[in-house]
């Protein structure tokens, strides 16, 4: 099992009851770290938005914390990373959701910091956690996000028309959900900037949850989490036992909002793993390909939820040419 999971799971495990706390704690390998270690910071930071901010590469900024709501909660904030040397051209800018069950984590560290030395600029989000405030908020900040870039993007040296979005676990969920409602009007919210566009042109979907109806049906025998109880992630997130949500639950699945204009998505899920099946990313990349939208999906064989897979020097590869594709073409 690896750190991010025990991570995952602690951090479920400090907001829902004693016994699925137990239930989760030992689905991981938390009584296996090392004495004198916490197994909830990554050995490795980025991704779930656990442990300390990972060393920035070399001629990379940053500024943190900016707000993207004016006189907002203290979560809608959010990381800018730009060359040292300014470009000659306005950048194509992705924009990173983290992970952390829509209950915690960080934008300090995303795991496509990468990108900035290669001619992109990353931004990467705050939310409200579901302990703040439930579903929508989450999307409704993502969304103000995207359109205070977009505002502000001569200030920042961006390109507006070149957006990217992704993210991991429930941060793919995030990105997923933009991807497939954009400038939806009844799920855009009032949080500023709102005759801009939260528009985007390509998406990245790491393991992200789709249709939260489904997950515990598509869970197998070793699933970490309940997700029909009422204190899983999902039901944190909309208020109450999933299966009592279903409503409110349609609005956060992002096949709700598909059609054929919606931007090309890239889709990675590891085939174990145990917190999000990976059949919640095949009926999203179903319901895309039969809107004729275009979805690249790969399977990462022998991955549980996250780890060093996803970020290999081929899968790094595969992110650069996927928002390349799409986010430098018209250059």
């Amino acid at each position: 099992m690896t750190s991010v999971s025990s991570a995952w799971a602690k951090l479920v495990a400090m907001a829902i009851a004693p016994a699925v706390v137990s239930f989760l704690v030992a689905a991981t390998s938390l009584a296996q770290a090392p004495a004198g270690t916490n197994p909830a910071v990554r050995g490795n930071p980025g991704g779930l938005g656990f442990g300390r901010p990972a060393p920035l590469p070399a001629g990379v900024k940053v500024e943190r914390n900016i707000p993207y709501v004016e006189n907002g909660h203290r979560n809608q904030v959010l990381d800018l990373f730009l060359p040292e040397q300014p470009s000659d051209q306005p950048l194509p800018l992705m924009i990173w959701i983290h992970g952390g069950a829509w209950m915690g984590g960080n934008q300090s560290s995303p795991p496509v910091v990468f990108l900035v030395p290669k001619g992109f600029a990353v931004a990467s989000i705050q939310h409200r956690f579901s302990s703040d405030a439930l579903w929508p908020a989450q999307a409704y900040d993502c969304k103000a996000a995207i359109r205070f870039l977009r505002a502000n993007a001569a200030k920042y040296h961006l390109d507006p028309d070149h957006f990217g979005v992704g993210g991991d676990s429930s941060g793919g969920h995030l990105a997923a959900f933009v991807g497939t409602s954009g400038d939806v009007k009844e799920m855009e919210g009032d949080l500023g900037n709102t005759n801009v566009s939260s528009r985007v042109q390509a998406v990245i979907d790491w393991f992200g949850p789709t249709d939260v109806t489904l997950m515990a049906q598509q869970s197998g025998p070793h699933s970490m989490i309940q997700h029909n109880a009422p204190n899983s992630p999902e039901s944190h997130l909309l208020g109450g036992p999933v299966q009592e949500k279903l409503d409110l639950a349609k609005t956060a699945n992002p096949i709700t909002y598909i059609d054929k204009d919606d931007p090309p998505f890239l889709i990675m899920h590891g085939d174990n793993d145990q917190l999000v099946p990976l059949g919640q990313s095949v009926i999203l990349a179903k319901a895309l390909i039969d809107a004729g939208v275009e979805v690249t999906m790969k399977t990462l064989h022998g991955a549980g939820h996250e780890g060093p897979q996803f970020r290999s020097a081929t899968n790094q590869r595969l992110v650069e040419d996927f928002l390349s594709l799409h986010l430098k073409a018209a250059k």
